[in-house]
C-alpha cells in the first residue's frame, strides 16, 4: 500500500515528540505552514543529507522535452535501458519533498544537474549521461531534468521547508569531446611529463615548443609562466571535431590548451591528476585561467540559485593549489549573498579504511571535509562482513590525524551505500550469499543505526529506505524509485517486501523507511548525537559488541550506544561515566540504574542496538 504524499509528516512516525523536535530543528514550516529562515544558522553537523540522482528519483507530468522519445543515441532517453535517461525531473523531486523530509533528511544532495553530453561510447557500447558527470554546459540545467526555472523552484521549495540543497559539482573533467590524432580509437595510453615534456612536440625527440614554460608545479602556477604555454601538442595532438568547436559552455572550455591531453590515467603517480578520467577531457586546473573560470562558473550557481553547499566530484584528481584558491572564493561568494555555513566536501574515493589518505586531502587541499570512505569500509567489514568491531574503534581513534582532529571528523559526510560501489544491502548479500532476507534486513538496519548515531554528517542514499538491493555498483545501484521499465529493476526483490513490482516506491510505511525515520528523528532531537564528543567504550577482535558514549555539548550528560554485529545476544557490563547513575531508553531496553559507579549492564539483541541516555546531573 502506498501512503499518499502530503505536506505533513506521516502519521506513522515512530515518535511524535521526536518528529516535532526534528521539525523545530529544521527551521522549516511552522504548524501554520509559514517558512522560517532558521536553516541558514544550521552547522554542517546538524544536517542529514539525502543523496539522489534526479533522473532516477521522481518523474513529473508533463515530462521535460528530451525525455519524450526520439532516437536514443541522439537524446540519450531510453527508459528500458539502465544506462540511459529514464525521465526523472526536478519537478518530480519537488513534488516528493514531503516524503524526503518526513524521512528526517534536512538537506538534498543532487547528482550533477548541468547539461551533459547525452551519449558517449563506441558503437555498440554507448551509454548516456543520465548521472550528470559528463558536462558540456556548466551554466545551465540539463533539459532532461527540466529548466533553469525548475531548479529555482526546487531550491525555493526546499528552503521554505527549512531544507538545504547541495549541488554535486565537477571541476576535474568535462565530457569527452577532445580527440587525439594519434588515437583514432580510444583509449589512449598515458604519456608522462618526463617522456613527453611540455617543451617538445610529441616527445623528447620532437621540435621545441612552448619555450620558457616551466611546468605545472605550484610555484609556477602564475600568469607569466602560462603565457609561454601556447601549444597543447606536447604529448598527443589534440583537436576538437568539426561541428563541436563551441560545444562546451563557457566557450573558453573549448580550447585544448586548457586540458592536460596526456591520455588515460593509470591511477598511479602523476597520472592521478594529469590523466584523463576514463577518457573524459581532463581539465588543466593548474592554469590561472582555469582557476578564474571555475570560480566564476560555480560562484554563479551560488549567487543565482542560493544553494547551500557543494559535493565535489573526483576531488583527489585535482591539484591542491586549485582547491586552496577555490574553497575560500566559494565561501566568499556564499557569504556575499547571505548564505551562512556554506559547506563543501570532496570525493576521495577508496574501498579501504584509509583515514590517512582522506586526512591528507583535507590538510593539503584546505578543503573543509571529504566523504568518509573509511567509515563506509569499516561498517561494510564489520556489519556486512565478519571483521571484529575493533576496526570501528581504530577508525574513530584515527580521527586525530585530521586537521583539528575530532572537530573536523564531525563534519565528514558518512555513508553506507554509494551510487558507484553499490548499496549496503548488496554488500551484505555479496559477503553472505546464503543469508536469509530477515537477517539481511537486520544488518541493513544496524548499518544505518551506526550511520545515524555516530560522529559525522549522515548521507542517506535514495532507495535504501525502500529496501533496494541491486546486484552491484554503477547502474545496478541506480534504480528508479518511480515505476520502472527496466526489466532487471522491475524483477529485483526488495528487502522488507513480500514481492517485487514495477510501481512507484514512496511507501512511508516500509519497515526500512520507518526504521531510518526513527533514527533520523532521534539524532535530530539530541545534541549529543549531532555535536557530542565520542568515546569508545567496548570493541573486540571478533564480531560482537561495539559501544561508545557521546556527550551533550551543553551539560555533558552521556548517551550510551551499544551495537551487536553478531547473531547472538550479548549481556555484559561496559564502562560509563561515574556520575551517570540513572538511564532511560531511547531505543531498545536499558537498565534504569548503573550497576555501580562507572559501570552499566547492557543487553544487546542479536544484530541489534540500544541507545541509553543518562539523566542530566546524575
Amino acid at each position: 500500500m502506498l501512503v499518499p504524499i502530503t505536506d505533513r509528516a506521516p502519521t506513522s512516525a515512530p515518535c511524535p515528540r521526536l518528529a516535532l523536535a526534528a521539525l523545530l530543528l529544521l527551521g522549516g514550516a511552522s504548524a501554520a505552514g509559514a517558512a522560517a529562515p532558521a536553516y541558514l544558522e544550521r552547522l554542517p553537523e546538524q544536517e542529514i543529507l539525502y543523496f539522489l540522482l534526479p533522473d532516477r528519483f521522481a518523474r513529473s507530468d508533463p515530462q521535460p522535452a528530451p525525455a519524450t522519445g526520439g532516437d536514443r543515441l541522439l537524446t540519450g532517453y531510453d527508459p528500458t535501458d539502465a544506462r540511459f535517461y529514464h525521465g526523472g525531473s526536478l519537478r518530480g523531486i519537488e513534488r516528493q519533498l514531503p516524503y524526503i523530509q518526513a524521512l528526517g533528511a534536512t538537506a538534498l544532495w543532487l547528482a550533477p544537474v548541468f547539461v551533459n553530453q547525452p551519449v558517449q561510447g563506441p558503437p555498440g557500447h554507448e551509454s548516456a549521461g543520465y548521472h550528470g558527470y559528463w558536462i558540456t554546459d556548466f551554466m545551465h540545467l540539463d533539459p532532461h531534468f527540466g529548466t533553469d526555472a525548475d531548479l529555482h523552484a526546487l531550491v525555493n521549495a526546499a528552503h521554505a521547508r527549512g531544507m538545504k540543497v547541495y549541488l554535486d559539482i565537477v571541476v576535474n573533467h568535462t565530457a569527452d569531446v577532445i580527440r587525439y590524432r594519434e588515437c583514432p580509437v580510444a583509449p589512449c595510453p598515458y604519456r608522462s611529463e618526463a617522456e613527453y615534456p611540455y617543451t617538445r612536440r610529441g616527445g623528447l625527440d620532437g621540435a621545441a615548443i612552448n619555450e620558457g614554460f616551466l611546468g605545472l608545479d605550484g610555484p609556477h602556477q602564475i600568469e607569466e609562466n602560462f603565457a609561454h604555454l601556447t601549444r597543447p601538442d606536447y604529448a598527443y595532438t589534440p583537436y576538437v571535431p568539426a561541428g563541436q568547436e563551441h560545444r562546451k559552455v563557457p566557450d573558453w572550455l573549448n580550447d585544448p590548451i586548457y586540458y592536460h591531453n596526456r591520455g588515460d590515467s593509470t591511477w598511479k603517480g602523476e597520472s592521478i591528476t594529469l590523466g584523463d578520467f576514463f577518457g573524459l577531457d581532463d581539465v588543466m586546473t593548474e592554469h590561472p585561467r582555469v582557476v578564474r573560470g571555475m570560480i566564476e562558473i560555480f560562484g554563479y550557481w551560488i549567487e543565482q540559485y542560493h544553494v547551500d553547499g557543494f559535493r565535489i566530484d573526483t576531488e583527489q584528481h585535482v591539484n591542491p593549489e586549485f582547491w586552496r584558491a577555490f574553497v575560500p572564493a566559494m565561501r566568499a561568494r556564499a557569504a556575499a549573498v547571505g548564505i551562512r555555513n556554506f559547506h563543501m566536501f570532496g570525493e576521495v574515493a577508496t574501498d579501504k579504511m584509509d583515514t590517512a589518505l582522506l586526512a591528507r586531502h583535507v590538510r593539503e587541499d584546505h578543503i573543509p571535509a571529504v566523504l568518509d570512505f573509511a567509515f563506509a569500509a569499516a561498517v561494510r567489514d564489520t556489519v556486512a562482513g565478519n571483521a571484529g568491531t575493533d576496526r570501528l574503534a581504530r577508525l574513530f581513534a584515527d580521527d586525530e590525524v585530521y586537521p583539528d582532529g575530532a572537530a573536523t571528523a564531525r563534519q565528514l559526510p558518512t555513508f553506507v551505500s554509494n551510487h558507484d560501489a553499490g548499496r549496503f544491502a548488496y554488500f551484505v548479500r555479496r559477503a553472505r550469499p546464503q543469508i536469509e532476507a530477515g537477517e539481511q534486513l537486520q544488518r541493513v538496519v544496524l548499518a544505518h543505526a551506526l550511520l545515524l548515531t555516530l560522529r559525522g554528517v549522515p548521507v542517506l542514499y535514495y532507495g535504501d529506505e525502500q529496501g533496494y538491493v541491486g546486484d552491484g555498483g554503477d547502474a545496478s545501484a541506480r534504480q528508479d524509485l518511480f515505476a520502472t521499465r527496466v526489466e532487471s529493476y522491475a524483477h529485483e526483490a526488495r528487502l522488507g517486501t513480500v514481492t517485487s513490482d514495477s510501481g512507484d516506491h514512496y511507501q512511508m510505511t516500509h519497515p526500512l523507511y520507518l526504521a531510518i525515520s526513527e533514527l533520523t528523528h532521534l539524532r535530530l532531537a539530541h545534541p549529543a548525537l549531532l555535536f557530542g564528543r565520542q568515546q569508545t567504550r567496548a570493541a573486540a577482535d571478533s564480531p560482537g559488541l561495539f559501544a561508545v558514549s557521546r556527550f551533550d555539548p551543553a551539560d555533558g550528560h552521556e548517551i550510551v550506544l551499544a551495537f551487536n554485529t553478531s547473531p547472538q545476544a550479548i549481556d555484559t557490563v561496559i564502562r560509563v561515566e561515574a556520575r551517570s547513575g540513572r538511564f532511560r531508553a531511547l531505543h531498545g531496553e536499558c537498565n534504569a540504574q548503573s550497576a555501580a559507579p562507572g559501570s552499566l549492564r547492557v543487553h544487546v539483541p542479536e544484530l541489534g542496538f540500544i541507545v541509553c541516555e543518562a539523566e542530566a546531573g546524575t
